[in-house]
């Protein structure tokens, strides 16, 4: 049994891996195509260390396939001190496989429309980077760096990713043209997106609160009716608008998709117009009843 759990575990993780490889490698193609379609026939940058990789090479001349390297590299090794070797790893290969992808990869330039230019160049990156995630590597170190920085201060990630765009943002206003730092600013906002909607998906997760005196019929509700697994805490009721409440009451909390939001909604204002609702994004979740099982 133990023989058999074990061959189990290791076909399991090398099917992740081959997953992981397969995110990266599309990510790759995927961002050879925002750079070499797009943004480099026409001198165009993005933010974070493709912005500076592509602000020194437009400024140098240096190949960008080095420059890539170059500069991830203080990131790659942040990653390997702060967060793993594994993540360390799939980052090198990443990164080294997008120089070899702008050195042998004969892409097409599609087009000299400079609002074109800035949307798709930048989502074509925004893609390649949001897969490179997916596959637990990166092809941008800048979050890494804001990561490093935001353990050790007050500011935040995205305060740190912030700051270093305007920098990057700056310079070229001052080493380019300030036409060419406002197109930057439009490549980085579709890109970014990109990245949010690859790492998050339509189905972005939703944590819903919900405090009623019917919080029994509503479990029942979201456990037969949604499919849905609910997790139930213990609470007691403070001063509300009826005085100060002593009694006992459970605490509902489900985890559902963005679309699932309403209809969730809906369904307990059904039962109880007066329940109380909280909910907020989350991030992720693993593990549990999260997709909801099949209803028949």
């Amino acid at each position: 049994m133990i023989t058999q759990t074990a061959s189990i575990d290791s076909s399991q993780s090398h099917v992740q891996r081959l997953k992981d490889l397969a995110l990266l490698c599309a990510g790759v193609l995927c961002a050879g195509m925002g750079l070499k379609g797009f943004l480099l026939p026409n001198d165009f940058i993005d933010g974070g260390a493709m912005g500076i990789s592509l602000l020194l090479e437009i400024t140098t001349g240096v190949e960008l396939a080095l420059l890539v390297v170059l500069v991830n590299l203080p990131f790659i090794w942040m990653g390997y001190r702060q967060i793993s070797t594994g993540f360390a790893i799939r980052t090198v290969i990443a990164i080294g496989l997008l120089a070899l992808c702008l050195v042998v990869v004969p892409y097409p330039v599609v087009t000299t429309d400079k609002l074109l230019i800035s949307v798709f160049g930048g989502f074509f990156l925004g893609a390649g980077i949001g897969l490179a995630i997916r596959g637990g590597g990166v092809l941008d170190g800048t979050e890494v760096l804001a990561i490093w920085i935001s353990r050790r201060s007050s500011l935040t990630v995205g305060d740190v990713i912030m700051v270093i765009n305007v920098l990057v943002f700056g310079a070229a206003a001052m080493l380019l043209t300030v036409e060419t730092a406002l197109y930057a600013m439009l490549t980085y906002l579709a890109a970014s997106k990109t990245v949010d909607f690859l790492i998050h998906g339509i189905e972005e997760y939703t944590a819903v609160i919900i405090i009623s005196d019917y919080h029994e019929v509503i479990r029942e509700m979201v456990t037969q009716e949604l499919g849905r697994g609910i997790t139930v805490f213990k609470g007691e009721k403070g001063y509300g608008k009826r005085g100060l409440q002593q009694n006992d009451t459970n605490i509902l909390y489900v985890i559902v998709t963005r679309l699932e939001l309403t209809r969730l909604k809906d369904r307990i204002e059904r039962i109880d117009a007066n329940a109380f609702i909280v909910n907020h994004g989350v991030d992720d979740t693993k593990g549990g009843m999260v997709k909801g099982r099949p209803l028949h």
